[in-house]
């Protein structure tokens, strides 16, 4: 791009961002603070390329808080910073420096950020007394990525987001980059948007519905400073939970290093995973950004407008840290619920995503001195704005700050991540005493949290793993994390887990111990994909993935995270068993209940939706049940059910150590009960496939072994 006789027009306050427009570009950025503004524009984006600075005109070039202007020639591929001056008082919450640049907040694309240095960012002086209360002099404009500008077309093939309801939907947590890095996993382009593209038909013949990717949002993965103490090697911010770039898909994931070229690939991610049946729900991080506490760098919202885009302390030279990473981003400021809602919209209308999950949600429902509001208007504003209306939106519904709001997150339609259910599901499975009761609670939909509000079943998301924390593998091997390798003593990860080795720390050669592991690991499959409400798989579990017992491994870019692909071959079985478990959850109705169970009659036999029994088919003693659990569900036509008939099902729950007689509720006339699941069983019949069920030799009793689950299926055997 020729910097030869830039000539800055009047331009436009709105849109936010820089926006291809006739013959060139409109650049337009939000201060209310500065005194001072001005565009950086480079002749590429290689790093050392010649540059050019042209000062904003307030007389001009701004509308109220909003500095903008036009330039002629310019086109998508331009790359551009900011500078912004003003005062710096930290005392204030006041932290202009005019000697670093910052990013747009609205970039859609950053250049390559591989050697992004935060040290170079400080504006502060690191080597002074006092050190956050000095000024550095340093300019940054060598050490910063580049914001680019983005064509936003793109051949979408008449493509639109999916919006499967909820009810219908099974999530698979994944990570783009984890998913294919490993040398087995047999993909042209690993670790990319591309590589999830090469994975479509695995996905479809596991027949999840939706991927929920980790963070894609730009970060800077170098930003760890410490290593692996066994080996040395530098850590990585793995995960992603430190946006940088909240527009801006993630440059590294993709194969495409032109500029702009990750927007491209994710859009081609998109739209062939749409093609495929399968949505895209995006993990975002709205509750902080990567510029950390008053000791972080400077490149963004902090050299704009620091104490408008966080919660700053009483003493405004620190940061409220409801975050646990070192600041909180002040979401309802309206400046700031505006980036929020423009960042959504443009998910969803211009990547075409199908949902969000907000991690550390209930960050979104503080006001501005970091107090819970009672109606969060930024909450409120997601649930109801019109473009999201059918978009998923699944709030992690807790903070670092102490808030934890499992089935009471306001704003209306909000999904969220069931806590209660992990570790009810993994406490009963365990053998812990008087577990049995919440177990079926939770296999009920957790009405205890979500019918007093409105909500329905399909508002909870039901996992027993997720990213954070053991991979279900691992979960059934270790009774303790083992962290150390992240570099912090192995004080990091939860103490928390509920796990059990069942005789051997770790992995083992041991034939009985695995058999009963991989049992246990059926068993959570199969209650999570039974369970009223919206399972959520963590992706790699379905192989028997492990992480060595690392239950946090958010800075572990290698081995220990990545999905090693000769697990499909090596645990088979498994597999087969999640596969077919989740294709028998999509045959049934019964488990995709729209509304919770009334323990009131279906249409036609008169009989309750569900109903519970103990091991000697009497109803439960709910302050005095055992190990032993069964019920009965009711395929009729209902208002639980729907308008289609489904199959009686009778399912039984034994997490003692003892095989256990069961005695069965009766099938309905004419019909007998036909086994479908039975987890103490070696694969195939472990789980039988249509057509394939067997009849059960006695109509009245059933032998449940130890620590596994049975599913009865009522059929006309005369007819099929």
């Amino acid at each position: 791009m020729c910097l030869d006789n830039i000539v800055a027009e009047n331009g436009k306050a709105l849109p936010l961002g820089a926006s291809l427009a006739g013959d060139g570009v409109n650049f337009s950025v939000f201060s209310r603070n500065a005194t001072a503004i001005s565009l950086i524009l480079f002749e590429s984006s290689s790093p050392g390329s010649r540059w050019v600075e042209i000062p904003l005109d307030k007389r001009g070039n701004k509308t109220g808080n909003i500095w903008h202007c036009f330039i002629r020639g310019l086109g998508a591929g331009t790359c551009y910073l900011y500078r912004a001056d003003g005062p710096y008082f930290p005392e204030k919450g006041l932290r202009f420096n005019r000697h670093k640049t910052l990013l747009d907040p609205y970039a859609k694309a950053l250049s390559d950020i591989s050697n992004w240095d935060y040290g170079k960012c400080a504006s502060y002086d690191p080597e002074k007394p006092g050190r956050d209360l000095t000024y550095s002099y340093a300019d940054d404009i060598d050490y910063q990525p580049r914001c680019i500008v983005v064509d936003d077309s793109f051949d979408w093939q008449s493509d639109t987001p999916l919006n499967y309801p909820l009810r219908f939907s099974v999530i698979y947590e994944t990570h783009v980059k984890g998913l294919t890095a490993h040398s087995s996993s047999g993909v042209e382009h690993p670790g990319t948007y591309r590589g999830v593209i090469e994975k479509i038909p695995f996905f479809k013949d596991l027949g999840i519905t939706s991927l929920e990717f980790l963070p894609v949002q730009e970060f800077n993965e170098k930003e760890i400073l410490r290593r692996n103490p066994s080996t040395g090697e530098k850590l990585s911010n793995f995960w992603g939970y430190s946006t940088a770039a909240f527009f801006a898909p993630k440059g590294s994931y993709a194969a495409d290093k032109t500029p702009g070229g990750q927007v491209r690939e994710f859009k081609e991610m998109v739209r062939e995973l749409h093609k495929a049946g399968i949505e895209v729900i995006l993990d975002i991080v709205f509750n902080h950004t990567a510029e950390g506490n008053e000791m972080g760098p400077t490149f963004s919202f902090r050299g704009l407008d620091n104490s408008i885009y966080y919660i700053l302390n009483e003493n405004r030279r620190y940061y409220q840290n409801y975050s646990g990473c070192g600041n909180t981003m002040n979401c309802n400021h309206p400046v700031v619920r505006t980036l929020i809602m423009d960042c959504l919209r443009y998910w969803v209308m211009e990547m075409h995503v199908d949902g969000f999950r907000f991690d550390l949600g209930s960050i979104l429902g503080r006001d501005q001195n970091g107090r819970i509001m009672e109606n969060p208007p930024t909450l409120e504003r997601i649930a109801e704005d019109p473009v999201l209306n059918s978009t998923k939106i699944i709030a992690e519904a807790w903070d670092a700050g102490g808030a934890y709001q499992v089935g009471w997150f306001p704003g209306g339609r909000w999904a969220e991540w069931n806590d209660k259910f992990r570790d009810n599901v993994r406490r009963y499975w365990r053998g812990d005493p008087k577990e049995t009761r919440y177990f079926a609670t939770r296999l009920s939909g957790s009405s205890d949290l979500y019918l007093r509000d409105g909500r329905k079943p399909f508002h909870s998301i039901n996992f027993v793993t997720s990213h954070d924390g053991f991979s279900m593998s691992d979960l059934v091997s270790f009774n303790n994390k083992r962290n150390q390798d992240n570099g912090e003593g192995n004080r990091d990860g939860s103490e928390n887990n509920f796990s059990y080795n069942y005789g051997e720390e770790g992995h083992t050669a041991d034939p009985i111990i695995n058999s009963l592991r991989e049992r246990q690991m059926k068993n959570f499959f199969a209650t999570m994909l039974i369970s009223l409400g919206t399972p959520m798989i963590l992706g790699g579990d379905e192989l028997g993935r492990t992480q060595n017992g690392n239950n946090n491994a958010y800075c572990q870019d290698n081995e220990i995270s990545w999905y090693n692909w000769a697990l499909l071959e090596k645990n088979k079985n498994l597999y087969r068993f999640v596969k077919e478990m989740i294709a028998f959850r999509k045959r049934h109705p019964g488990f995709m209940r729209p509304e919770f169970f009334t323990g009131r009659g279906g249409a036609y036999k008169g009989i309750p939706d569900i109903s519970w029994f103990d091991e000697k088919g009497e109803s439960p003693v709910w302050d005095e049940i055992g190990y032993y659990l069964a019920l009965r569900l009711d395929g009729s036509k209902s208002e639980t059910l729907g308008d289609r008939d489904d199959n009686d099902f009778f399912i039984m729950f034994n997490a003692d150590i003892d095989t256990q007689g069961f005695i069965l509720a009766a099938p309905p006339h004419k019909k007998e009960w036909l086994r479908v699941v039975d987890t103490g069983l070696q694969s195939p019949n472990d789980i039988l496939l249509p057509g394939d069920e067997k009849k059960v030799p006695s109509q009245h009793v059933y032998p449940v072994k130890a620590r596994s689950m049975v599913i009865l299926i009522s059929k006309d055997v005369t007819h099929g």
